[in-house]
């Protein structure tokens, strides 16, 4: 059994292994939990763990590490951490990274290597996890002594938490975590040559932004993930309060503004909401705040560019301009920008505009009506909505499911959650479960489908030996539905491989046999009144709605 404790003066730290370096390292930067699943390569640095007050959290899936990593960054606001072992574990949780990467989440993620002296002969679990993960993380690490992990581990969570967030890698080899180091310092702060994130926005720009703002006559804000993950709700609803700008969200930007506001419109995109779509396709000047603007939320960005002067508002120089062409770009962080631009500006925005807005929002209610022979999803989620607490936590999967809960789910006080960027069925539930461990206080649901829920059930394990209260709405129409509907619109309905129907477990059964409570809704006025009692329980809950598989996604 490892014996932690040694002796320290002045900040400086007598023999240590690199395991203890690591476990400390941690401790240096108040990590409380980290979410992971152990092997032989990473078990110098799990043994060190035993004897820290750092709680680990035993994932049944490696990738689901990381998106229960995932989500308590998201919640809390910190730098998430996971760790796996070498080869297949490694491997495991690259899907997890690359989630996390594109939604521009911080993670610091740790993986066990073999020996250093064994690298690159195709020994045991080894996989060169540093190449296979080079173009979706922010900067990896392949650690070669011990005595350079207090130095790594700073830059790995500076790196991660600044700028445009994302996830590190540090890959240790074995030896190295064996390997003892006579005298270690943790750094203050990091200092990283070539690294200086931009936070201020240029004046002039800013100012080229006020006059451009004023001289418009149709102008929309788009708000993006990158508004929540500066943290400016605050300064976004500000800033559109005193201009009179109307405002449309992407996926990752839905929350910024509560759905029932004057001045929200809705998602953009492809499953977006007509009224948010139709006055961005009509906007003289849109002012892109954090948002990438990828394909599912522009489809022509060409077009809308032709027609309308841009400005755009983001930490990451390289996302300026990515999708869409730019008149006015602003480098630097949106909420310290933001600030700048409400300072300066004033509503000049022509009252014709914002009536016509106001008219689309009013000609495209919410579709969907309470049905008797199913649940009718799109009403169940605003009923849910509803009942659910002010700061709730709503994690929606991908899939139908997903645009069901993005149209229709009104974020208050709270927060969205959902896997925006590369869209990873399975996210839900562990995300879910992070969220919960950051805000054990609030409310968490998580919604998803049964092709979802079915490859991420695994870890109903992990939240009854955690005692997580999260609850669990399955969507259950025997298909993957979103994949179906494409058949249907795109391919005739020639149903390939999308039917779930007749190898579905009994999911109310399922639930019992993990000794979690479930219930099952055959309609809208059950799958309300069930809503209800399960939110007024302690403890995990299933409840699974049995919807019509030709519901649409919008």
């Amino acid at each position: 059994m490892f014996v932690y404790p040694k002796k320290q003066h002045k900040g400086v730290f007598a023999v240590a292994t690199g395991a203890e370096i690591m476990v400390k390292c941690l401790e240096k930067e108040n990590v409380r939990r980290i979410f992971g699943y152990p092997g032989a390569a990473i078990c110098p640095f799990y043994d060190c763990l035993s004897a820290s007050a750092i709680k680990h959290i035993l994932v049944r899936e490696e990738q689901n590490a990381a998106h229960m990593a995932s989500g308590y960054a998201r919640s809390c606001g910190k730098v998430g951490v996971c760790v796996v072992t070498s080869g297949p574990g490694a491997t495991n949780l690259i899907t997890g990274i690359a989630t996390a990467y594109m939604d521009s989440i911080p993670l610091v993620v740790i993986t066990g290597q073999v020996n250093s002296w064994l690298l690159g002969r195709d020994v045991f679990q080894e996989a060169d996890i540093t190449g296979a993960c080079e173009s979706f993380t922010k900067h990896s690490y392949l650690v070669k002594d011990a005595a350079d992990l207090p130095r790594i581990f700073k830059e790995a969570f500076h790196i991660a938490s600044t700028g445009r967030p994302g996830p590190v890698l540090i890959d240790v080899p074995t030896d190295v975590q064996n390997q003892p180091v006579a005298t270690w310092q943790y750094p203050e702060k990091a200092n990283i040559r070539g690294y200086k994130p931009r936070t201020q926005g240029h004046a002039l720009q800013v100012k080229k932004a006020l006059a451009a703002i004023a001289e418009a006559e149709r102008p929309i804000i788009c708000c993006g993930g990158g508004v929540v993950l500066a943290n400016a709700r605050d300064e976004m609803t500000a800033f559109a309060k005193k201009s009179g700008i109307p405002v449309c969200a992407t996926m990752m930007g839905i929350g910024v503004i509560p759905m029932d506001s004057d001045l929200y419109l809705g998602m953009i995109g492809m499953h977006g909401r007509e009224s948010a779509n139709l006055t961005m396709q009509q906007a003289d000047l849109v002012l892109l705040c954090g948002a990438r603007v990828g394909d599912r939320a522009v489809s022509a960005p060409q077009q809308i560019a032709e027609k309308a002067r841009i400005i755009h508002i983001d930490v990451d120089p390289a996302e300026i301009g990515k999708n869409m062409p730019v008149d006015i770009p602003i480098v630097g962080d949106v909420r310290q920008v933001l600030k700048s631009l409400t300072e300066g500006v004033t509503d000049t925005v022509p009252e014709a505009w914002k009536q016509k807005v106001l008219d689309y929002k009013n000609q495209f209610p919410p579709r969907g009506e309470p049905r008797e022979d199913f649940v009718e999803p799109r009403v169940f989620i605003r009923d849910l909505s509803a009942m659910m607490e002010d700061n709730a936590i709503l994690v929606a999967d991908v899939g139908q499911n997903q645009i069901w809960a993005a149209r229709n789910f009104n974020v208050k006080e709270g927060r969205f959650l959902t896997s925006g960027g590369l869209g990873t069925m399975g996210y839900a539930i562990p995300a879910a479960v992070g969220a919960k461990m950051a805000k054990p206080h609030r409310q968490v649901v998580a919604v998803c489908g049964d092709g979802s829920f079915q490859m991420a059930m695994c870890e109903l394990g992990t939240l009854v030996q955690t005692g997580t209260d999260i609850k669990i709405i399955i969507m259950q129409n025997g298909t993957l539905g979103m994949v179906k509907e494409f058949q249907d619109k795109l391919y005739k309905g020639r149903y390939i491989g999308t039917i779930l129907k007749g190898g579905e477990p009994d999911f109310v059964k399922l639930a019992e046999s993990y000794g979690i409570r479930a219930s099952f809704a055959k309609n809208n006025a059950a799958a309300k009144e069930q809503a209800a009692q399960m939110l007024q329980q302690d403890g995990p809950y299933i409840l699974v709605c049995r919807v019509d598989p030709a519901t649409p996604s919008i």
